[in-house]
């Protein structure tokens, strides 16, 4: 038995915010921003929670599906940016679409989000414990953003969009999983406050740890050699190498990133998604926006061998083998 993805959706906010924007707010450019992230624009949730992008992608996961909300035994959403610390915002979505026969919860493991809920529902599918499931990763990264900050204002976008996963016994679907943390790097990319180690208060406003503190050129290094690794590690367990791959997804941290991992595998021409430039880095939506984008303009077809990696804030990193 194998976990196969049957359907994606995707949803992104109205309101575009460019880099010639930016150049009004903070001391940046367009040229200086396309040439480091690969960013041209990013989408901003205006009075939206991350539940309901989720929601919405929700429903364009199940218009593309043979199945109903009722029908969802599963529902796990990726997020770093909750409606509220609890309950989960997953039940918000549970909510929302009408899925009130699927157990659900949240999975926070950063910009690795997704894959680590994608891995989750693998594992239920696989055992036989549920028939289906729906992953998906939401983000309202506008939210916890420093808009004074021009090293990290310029980065990040919001953005929801997932997979249904249903169970297959050819051989197709998730092929194989990788999955890696390490928290000697925590505090490469962090929010301090509020939580438990700093609860909150008017002093922790006033120095602005509600909002993204990273380390830009530290997790570039470490990203580069470590998706690296991890891709032929689950290309290993899969029985595969890279030049079997047809398509690399890739979390949209950085097109620079992205096209580093493809140089240095020999990936080929053109075969790493990128929508970086139209989404900014979502975070855990990064992949399955980028995902659905490729399944939706018909690059990803049936029997296409597809990568997917990641790496994530302090420290996670991960990829996995689909057969489509």
């Amino acid at each position: 038995m194998k976990a196969k993805i049957t359907a994606t959706g995707a949803y992104l906010p109205e309101k575009i915010l460019t880099n010639f924007d930016l150049e009004k707010m903070v001391d940046t450019s367009d040229e200086w921003i396309r040439q480091r992230t690969g960013i041209e624009l990013r989408h901003i949730a205006e009075n939206q929670p991350t539940s309901e992008l989720a929601a919405n992608a929700a429903e364009d996961i199940l218009a593309n599906s043979s199945i109903s909300a009722s029908d969802i035994d599963l529902l796990l959403v990726a997020t770093v940016t909750p409606d509220q610390p609890l309950p989960a915002t997953a039940i918000f979505v549970q909510e929302e679409i009408g899925a009130y026969n699927a157990f659900t919860f949240d999975v926070n493991a950063a910009c690795s989000g997704f894959m680590y809920a994608l891995s989750i529902a693998n594992a239920y599918i696989v055992s036989g414990m549920v028939k289906n499931a729906m992953v998906i990763g939401a983000e309202t990264m506008s939210k916890i953003i420093d808009w004074s900050d021009r090293s990290t204002c310029v980065i990040f976008g919001d953005g929801a969009a997932g997979v249904l996963l249903e169970p297959t016994e050819e051989d197709e679907g998730v092929l194989s999983v990788v999955l890696h943390s390490d928290g000697r790097y925590s505090d490469l990319m962090r929010v301090p406050a509020p939580g438990s180690r700093i609860p909150c208060s008017k002093k922790v406003i006033d120095d602005r740890d509600i909002y993204v503190k990273m380390k830009g050129n530290e997790t570039f290094k470490l990203a580069l050699r470590n998706i690296v690794s991890v891709s032929k590690e689950a290309l290993d367990l899969a029985k595969m190498d890279f030049s079997d791959v047809n398509w690399m997804v890739s979390h949209q941290a950085n097109r620079r990133i992205i096209d580093g991992v493809a140089k240095r595998v020999n990936l080929g021409e053109g075969k790493a998604i990128v929508t970086i430039d139209r989404h900014g880095n979502t975070a855990a939506a990064s992949i399955p926006l980028a995902l659905d984008w490729a399944v939706k303009t018909g690059k990803i077809k049936k029997g296409d061998i597809v990568l997917l990696n990641s790496f994530g804030a302090s420290l996670t990193w991960s990829a996995a083998v689909v057969r489509w």
